[in-house]
């Protein structure tokens, strides 16, 4: 079991990301960075970046020079996204989770990231909160 957000909770996304997992086709020529932030831990401000590079992902700690998309929210809401318990969806329209950098890309390459998230459904299952 490892706390989420934690140096471990990190090392294990990116773990689960280097099973060798094909990400598909449409990921051919892709180069994306999406960044994630969240404010109020008991470790202070917590920041890694999913990184896509081509067919393969990879987890690093800490901020991205040039992050593509970057998603900015609490502890509150990004521990209730990351245990299922809410989407994210929901928590942009109620302002809880905030986008910047260029959000078409999302769209874009939707496949690919839907794939990713369920590699961490792996590391879900063991985490702590």
């Amino acid at each position: 079991m490892s706390r989420f957000l934690s140096d471990e909770w990190i090392g294990e996304l990116g773990r689960a990301l280097e099973t060798g997992i094909d990400l598909g086709t449409g990921t051919d020529g892709v180069a994306l960075t999406v960044q994630q932030i969240v404010t109020g831990t008991r470790d202070g401000e917590v920041a890694y970046c999913v990184v896509i590079d081509h067919d393969r992902a990879h987890v690093i700690p800490g901020r991205a020079a040039t992050p593509d998309v970057t998603f900015t929210q609490d502890y509150a809401t990004a521990a209730a996204i990351s245990a299922g318990g809410e989407s994210a969806q929901s928590a942009f329209m109620t302002g809880r989770l905030r986008l910047g950098g260029d959000v078409s890309v999302l769209l874009d390459h939707q496949e690919a990231l839907a794939r990713l998230t369920d590699l961490f459904a792996v590391v879900r299952s063991t985490t702590t909160y």
